[in-house]
C-alpha cells in the first residue's frame, strides 16, 4: 500500500512548506472563488471523538468552499467506537468512503495511530492535551497577515502556559523563525514546563523573558497570545481567586502597547479578554477564526496533491 501523507504535528512541516500553505491562503482570501471548485467530487470525513464547534466546523467549511462534501460523526456516543470498535477499525472503514480525514480524539497519539492504518490523508484535529496543528497553522497564517513576516518578532503568550497545547504547538514553530524572542506571562502554578524551555526554547537559541506581570512587558510585544487560566488546574479556590483578575486583558492594560500590536486567542474565551477590547482594531481573535478556515482548505488541497 502506496503511503499517504499525514498531518499529525505541526513540526512535520519544514519552514519551507508552512511559507507555502500561508502563500495558498492568502491567494484563498484574495480570490476564494478561484479556488470554489478545487476539490468537486472529493469527500472530507470528519472524525470527532469528542465534542467541538469552531474546529469541526472550519473544517467542513473549508471542504465546502473547495467544492468538496462532507461525512461524519461529533461525538464517539454516534459512532461505532460506542459499541467498542478500535480507532485503527473506524479508520479503515471510514477510509473506503472518504479521500481525507480530519480526526479529534481525547487519547494522545490515537490520529497517529489512525495515519498508521488509513488509506486516505489524516488530519490530526486536536488529540488531548498533546498536538492541534491546524491551530498553529491558523495562528501562523493570523500572524503572517497582521505582520506581514514571521522573523524579527517579540511574542507574549499570557495564561495557561503548562497545559495549552495551543502555546506549545506556537512555541515550537515560531522557535525556527530568525530574530524571534517569546515573552511568558503567567502564574507560578501555570509557567511552561521545563521540558518545552529545554526542548524548544533553549535548544534553539531563543531568548525569553518569563514573569507574573503582564502589564511590565505590554510595551515590547508584537504579538499578544492571550489563554484561559482555568480554574480546574488549580488545588484550591484561594490561588484561583487571586490570580484569575491579574490575567484578564482590559482596555487599560492595553494603555502602553503598541500600537501596531495583534491580539491572538485560540478561544472558547471565558473572561480573559474583557469584550469591550473586542472594539479595538488590535483584537485579531476573530480575524483569526476566519483565517482557519482559508489555512484548513490550503492544507486540504496539499494532501490531495491539488494545486
Amino acid at each position: 500500500m502506496e503511503q499517504v501523507r499525514s498531518l499529525i504535528d505541526i513540526l512535520e512541516l519544514s519552514t519551507e512548506e508552512i511559507d507555502q500553505l500561508v502563500d495558498v491562503g492568502t491567494k484563498i482570501i484574495n480570490d476564494p472563488a478561484a479556488y470554489a471548485h478545487k476539490c468537486d467530487g472529493r469527500i472530507l470525513a470528519t472524525l470527532f471523538f469528542e465534542p467541538s464547534t469552531r474546529t469541526r466546523l472550519s473544517f467542513e467549511s473549508a471542504m465546502l468552499s473547495l467544492g468538496g462534501q462532507v461525512l461524519g460523526f461529533s461525538e464517539a456516543s454516534s459512532s461505532s467506537a460506542a459499541k467498542g470498535e478500535s480507532v485503527a477499525d473506524t479508520v479503515r472503514t471510514v477510509s473506503c468512503y472518504s479521500d481525507i480525514i480530519a480526526m479529534r480524539h481525547p487519547k494522545e497519539g490515537a490520529p497517529l495511530v489512525a495515519a498508521q492504518h488509513s488509506l486516505v490523508p489524516v488530519i490530526n484535529a486536536g488529540d488531548g492535551g498533546h498536538n492541534h496543528p491546524t491551530q498553529t497553522l491558523t495562528d501562523l497564517l493570523t500572524i503572517h497577515h497582521e505582520k506581514g513576516r514571521f522573523e524579527n518578532l517579540t511574542v507574549g503568550f499570557c495564561g495557561d502556559l503548562k497545559f495549552g497545547r495551543t502555546v506549545h504547538s506556537l512555541i515550537s514553530a515560531m522557535s525556527r523563525y530568525k530574530g524571534t524572542k517569546i515573552v511568558l506571562v503567567s502564574p507560578e502554578e501555570l509557567k511552561l514546563p521545563s521540558y518545552v524551555k529545554k526542548e524548544v526554547l533553549k535548544k534553539n537559541d531563543i531568548p525569553y523573558v518569563q514573569t507574573t506581570d503582564l502589564e511590565a512587558v505590554m510595551p515590547d510585544l508584537d504579538i499578544l497570545y492571550m489563554t484561559r487560566v482555568q480554574r480546574e488546574r488549580f488545588f484550591n479556590e484561594e490561588d484561583y481567586l487571586r490570580l484569575k483578575d491579574s490575567y484578564i486583558l482590559t482596555p487599560d492594560k492595553l494603555r502602553s502597547a503598541r500600537e501596531d500590536l495583534s491580539i491572538l486567542h485560540p478561544l472558547p474565551r471565558v473572561n480573559e479578554i474583557s469584550v469591550a477590547v473586542d472594539k479595538d482594531p488590535r483584537a485579531a481573535y476573530f480575524r483569526q477564526v476566519r483565517y482557519g478556515r482559508y489555512i484548513r482548505m490550503a492544507l486540504i488541497m496539499k494532501l490531495l496533491g491539488i494545486d
